[in-house]
C-alpha cells in the first residue's frame, strides 16, 4: 500500500537527520490508512534514547510511544509508522531494524552522508517477518527534489 507525504514532511525528516548527525534521528509518522494508501499528516520527532550506540541504533521510549499514541488518537490520527536516519550508511533496513520492526507499520529511512541528507526510502515488514519490502511513495512525482 503506497504512502503519501507532503514535501514539508520529508523536508522535516531531512532537517532532523542533519541536525542529529552523526547520531540517528527518529520519530513518528502520524496519519491515516485508506483503502489504497497511507497518508502521512504529521511528523513528530522523538528523542533517540540509545546511549550505547546512537550513531547506528535508535530507540523510542515506551513513554514517548504511549504519549504520541494518545495525542494522535485525540486528533483522529494513528501512528502509521516511524522514521529514522542512517548516518553515513544507505537508506535500507539493517538487521537490527528487521529484528525490531512491527508488522503493519511503515519504516522510513533517511541516509545522511557527512551531515547532508540524501536518499529517503520507505519499507514494510513482510507478513512472515523475514524481510522488509520496499514501499512506494504514492505521490513521488510531486516530490521532485527528493532522492528515493
Amino acid at each position: 500500500m503506497p504512502i503519501s507525504f507532503e514535501k514539508s514532511h520529508l523536508a522535516e525528516i531531512q532537517r532532523h537527520g542533519e541536525a542529529t548527525y552523526p547520531q540517528e534521528c527518529c520519530g513518528f509518522l502520524l496519519g491515516r490508512a485508506e483503502a489504497d494508501r497511507r497518508i502521512v499528516q504529521q511528523i513528530r520527532a522523538a528523542p533517540n534514547m540509545r546511549t550505547d550506540s546512537p550513531q547506528n541504533r535508535y530507540e523510542i521510549s515506551p513513554k514517548d510511544y504511549l504519549r504520541m499514541d494518545r495525542e494522535a488518537r485525540e486528533r483522529g490520527l494513528e501512528i502509521i509508522g516511524f522514521y529514522h536516519s542512517h548516518p553515513d550508511h544507505p537508506a535500507r533496513p539493517s538487521a537490527f531494524d528487521l529484528e525490531n520492526a512491527w508488522p503493519g507499520l511503515v519504516y522510513v529511512i533517511l541516509t545522511v552522508n557527512r551531515g547532508k541528507a540524501g536518499a529517503i526510502t520507505a519499507w514494510v515488514l513482510s507478513d512472515d517477518r523475514s524481510k522488509f519490502l520496499p514501499e512506494e511513495f504514492a505521490n513521488a512525482a510531486d516530490l521532485k527534489n527528493f532522492q528515493f
